[in-house]
């Protein structure tokens, strides 16, 4: 077990770091481990997701600040990073919602450049956490600079597939369901919805501004794209995660023959180990950023990558 004095040693050692976006920079956290070690691209999941894994839709657990803290005790470097448009990287884009997969996949590709010229390095990982996993099977797909790419908690299926099964499995949803499940159908055939009926909460999901950006997601088949990278890939997933299922990443590794997949028996989708099946403990586990990640999977991660 790493020692909270190495964590805050780590911690200490962060560095702010800037790539090129289209209209100004992208702004990211550089950790150091050591000059030679190597170095991990931390790309964020969906929404207004920031580089330390929190959002201000009531997630505080600081998932990737705290993974890339314990990835640089055992020995690897990280980079983790705002979103176009978002937080530090509010400059790179005038409107944040108007983006797509390609466009985050480019800015990953940009890291990737920066992290090279910097370190000197031949190339860097891809560490792509939920939506992010999708980002980094797109930039990917351009093998050039990229050492091996690392899907945490990521989809095996086309999105839409994945927010009906998880529409379904809140039994809270049940007076919206069918409304959602059409809003979806829709989107998934590119079509605009309409959500001046809808209730407040379907008006956030499918809110218009961002409509353009999920029909864009939708069209997007992670296990085809998966099927076609040319680099190392490793698949770790949490057992206990109420988002993504065992079953997307044993689809994202059957995809790919060379995948090494690890399951984390106790993992949830914020990294965060729990205990059980009370769905409102692991929820809870959202906003504690005293829990650490599961070192299981920073286990995982730190001996794919330095092997």
């Amino acid at each position: 077990m790493t020692s909270l004095a190495a964590l805050a040693a780590v911690a200490a050692a962060a560095l702010s770091v800037t790539a090129p976006g289209p209209r100004g920079d992208l702004a990211g956290t550089w950790l150091e481990a050591s000059p030679a070690s190597p170095v991990v691209l931390i790309i964020p999941g969906s929404g207004p997701t920031d580089r330390d894994g929190n959002n201000p839709l009531g997630v505080t657990a600081a998932p990737y600040r705290l993974l890339a803290e314990a990835l640089a005790a055992r020995g690897v470097s990280s980079v983790r990073i705002d979103k176009r448009g978002m937080f530090g990287s509010k400059a790179a884009i005038a409107d944040p919602n108007r983006v797509s997969i390609a466009d985050y996949a480019g800015d990953a590709r940009r890291w990737v450049e920066v992290i090279r010229k910097r370190r000197g390095h031949d190339c860097a990982w891809l560490l792509g956490h939920s939506e992010g996993a999708l980002v980094a099977l797109l930039a990917a797909q351009q093998a050039d600079g990229v050492c091996g790419v690392i899907l945490v908690s990521g989809a095996g299926r086309k999105l839409d597939d994945v927010m009906r099964e998880q529409l379904r499995a809140n039994p809270a949803n049940s007076p919206v369901l069918q409304s959602a499940l059409e809003a979806l159908d829709a989107l998934g055939r590119g079509e605009r919805v309409d959500v001046g009926g809808m209730h407040p909460a379907l008006q956030r999901l499918f809110a218009p501004q961002v409509q353009g950006y999920l029909i864009d997601v939708f069209r997007q088949d992670p296990a085809k794209l998966a099927s076609a990278v040319r680099v190392p890939m490793l698949v770790v997933q949490g057992e206990r995660d109420l988002q993504v299922g065992v079953a997307d990443a044993r689809a994202l590794a059957a995809a790919q023959p060379k995948a090494k997949l690890v399951l984390v028996p106790r993992m949830n989708h914020v990294l965060k180990e729990v205990d059980g099946d009370d769905r409102q403990a692991n929820l809870a586990t959202y906003r504690d950023s005293s829990l650490p990640v599961s070192p299981a999977a920073v286990d995982a991660i730190a001996e794919f990558v330095r092997r």
